[in-house]
């Protein structure tokens, strides 16, 4: 059967056809008109973001350079110095000694001639571990009848009665004698003053009746006996009414041994100390771009510091006040290694945290030769001068002004490379997967330079308001503005997601508190250090301490130097069994009495004597 052909068919399918075509026209059209306007749209943005931060960062700029603030790097540049003037030029080991090694050659280098300071039981460090060797005997006590007869005395005999209400205060305090002096080292081991494993056995004869038992023998002896080295144990020995006194859980170095030890290092310090005679301390390098510039090695800085220390401290022990002098005279002077003489310029904070760390180590050096009235007039004299010339605030303000400068100018000049750069390591492939994870990345990639500026004027204003809380001039801290600032901060952290205007500065931020408490507290000591130092001479010149500090000026002290919180003098007053007190009311601005605590922001800061 024959069908008709439709005329109109053809006809449909054309037109169809057009109105297709007429719409993926009009869609595509559309799309087009839809993507200028919005390339329009970010453009605007872009601009507007743009203006927004360029106008942020001038009017912030203003104001911080009208508070005396430099932001543009190039100021923090160190000059040359010359090679013939320059610490890390006086020896082949100095730079490798005390520079950071980048390249696989420094490392190299760094490995084959670094200090190994560090004390273990397998470098031949002498230890001695009654684990190993066995309880150590210190003492006899022989219990005789009351009325036996009175026996001789002698330098290592001590006749007592049980019934005596002052039986255990001597009995400790002949144990301790006879024990001898000890001090914690920095590294983890304890030192001793006396060989104790050659004591001379003490003997204690007692009067008891009855025969007192094993426990209320252990009683006399550990009730005011402080060894700080092992635990106190009696034993019955072979002979009737016999007992030894033993010494159990000690693990250390006699100062002798570590002394004799750490000789090896001498040929090494009397390098260093002959290279910090020049003036100037400048690292050779590249410093055009922040925080990529060369740095010192801390860990052999604090190896060194702390061999110095401990040195200090065994030379205490053994009575030796000059060679003691010899040696933290040494730990204060490396100091200069940090600190970038003439210029002090870079100086990052963790470059002087280092330095106020290592501060505190020769501080309480000082303190421990005062407490045990070793030094001499001759030291004292010096360490006075020394304490004297030390000035952790200026080097602390410093570094949050080199931050400042460094963070601003990396937010003037970020690109993603740079975050690659910065935030990733390894080999290329790596760096690049680790840059495409990190949200740091995508930011220096896509945000508008705007945000950048709005960020280094966070940052900038953060790291003066850290500054702030501390006035050079007159050498006074205060914690209310540091606090504040702080907490400026921790919001800042606390809200970084949310706001591209703080994304960056969030990270950047240091925390202000830690590094300011320890500052303050530190340069608190070396102010108390130096009174200290003027108490000790006048108690060796006339037997006992003063009434009141104004008493030492001027013939032990030039002037009295105050309390940096608040600017008042430090409180200080004699106490009753002829010591005295000395202390600053510490972080909380409160005067407590001189009651210390072991928290940095309670109670007073007390110069331990």
């Amino acid at each position: 059967m024959n069908e008709t052909p439709n005329p109109n068919v053809g006809r449909h399918s054309v037109t169809g056809e057009f109105f297709c075509w007429l719409f993926r026209r009009q869609t595509q059209r559309r799309a087009l008109i839809g993507f200028a306007v919005l390339a329009t749209l970010v453009a605007i943005f872009y601009l507007e973001e743009d203006w927004r931060g360029k106008r942020a960062w001038e009017n912030c700029k203003r104001e911080l350079e009208a508070k005396g603030a430099v932001l543009d790097w190039e100021k923090y540049v160190p000059p040359p110095v010359p090679d013939d003037q320059n610490v890390f030029k006086a020896t082949t080991n100095m730079t490798p000694w005390f520079v950071s090694a980048t390249t696989p050659a420094e490392m190299e280098l760094a490995n084959r001639v670094g200090l190994r300071l560090w004390p273990t039981e397998t470098n031949g460090f002498p230890v001695l571990d009654t684990a190993k060797t066995g309880p150590i005997v210190v003492a006899t006590i022989t219990v005789i009848p009351p009325d036996s007869g009175t026996l001789d005395s002698a330098s290592h005999r001590l006749n007592l009665k049980l019934s005596d209400p002052g039986a255990r205060s001597q009995a400790g305090e002949f144990i301790q004698k006879t024990i001898g002096r000890s001090a914690n080292g920095i590294q983890g081991f304890k030192f001793s003053e006396f060989q104790m494993n050659n004591l001379a056995i003490a003997q204690i004869i007692l009067e008891a009746d009855p025969a007192p038992s094993i426990a209320e023998l252990e009683n006399l002896l550990s009730a005011n006996t402080v060894t700080n080295i092992g635990h106190l144990r009696v034993e019955a020995a072979d002979g009737k009414g016999i007992y030894q006194v033993v010494l159990t859980g000690v693990h250390l170095a006699t100062a002798a041994d570590y002394l004799k030890w750490s000789d090896q290092f001498e040929p090494d310090f009397d390098q260093i100390r002959e290279a910090l005679q020049r003036p100037y301390a400048q690292i050779a390098g590249d410093y055009s771009r922040p925080f990529l510039h060369p740095i010192p090695n801390f860990v052999t800085m604090r190896g060194v510091a702390q061999t110095l220390a401990q040195r200090t401290q065994c030379y205490l022990l053994l009575g030796q006040p000059e060679m003691a002098f010899r040696d933290a005279a040494l730990l204060h002077d490396c100091r200069r290694i940090l600190e970038r003489a003439p210029t002090g310029k870079p100086m990052l904070l963790v470059d002087s945290m280092i330095d106020v760390a290592v501060t505190g180590l020769y501080v309480n050096t000082v303190a421990e030769g005062l407490q045990s009235h070793t030094w001499r007039e001759p030291q004292l004299v010096r360490l006075q001068e020394q304490l004297k010339g030390v000035d952790l605030f200026a080097f602390v303000a410093e570094s949050f002004h080199t931050e400042q400068a460094g963070s601003c100018f990396f937010m003037a000049s970020a690109t993603a490379g740079k975050a690659v750069e910065m935030f990733s390591s390894g080999t290329a492939k790596n760096k690049l997967w680790q840059a495409l994870s990190n949200p740091i990345f995508w930011f220096y990639a896509l945000a508008p330079r705007g945000w950048f500026d709005q960020n280094r004027s966070t940052i900038a204003t953060l790291e003066q308001n850290a500054v702030d809380a501390v006035n050079l001039a007159d050498q006074t801290f205060s914690p209310q503005k540091s606090i504040q600032a702080n907490s400026e901060a921790e919001k800042l952290s606390a809200g970084r997601f949310f706001s591209p205007y703080s994304f960056i500065a969030a990270i950047a931020i240091p925390n202000f508190i830690r590094a300011w408490q320890t500052t303050a507290r530190n340069q608190t000591l070396v102010n108390e250090g130096q009174i200290a130092c003027a108490l000790e001479r006048y108690h060796l010149a006339h037997g006992e301490y003063p009434e009141a500090l104004d008493t030492l000026v001027p013939q032990f002290i030039e002037k009295l130097p105050h309390d940096i919180i608040g600017g008042q003098p430090l409180h200080y007053r004699r106490t009753a069994d002829g010591n005295f007190l000395l202390y600053s009311v510490g972080w909380n601005e409160i005067d407590d009495g001189g009651t210390a605590s072991d928290k940095m922001d309670q109670g007073d800061w007390v110069w331990k004597n």
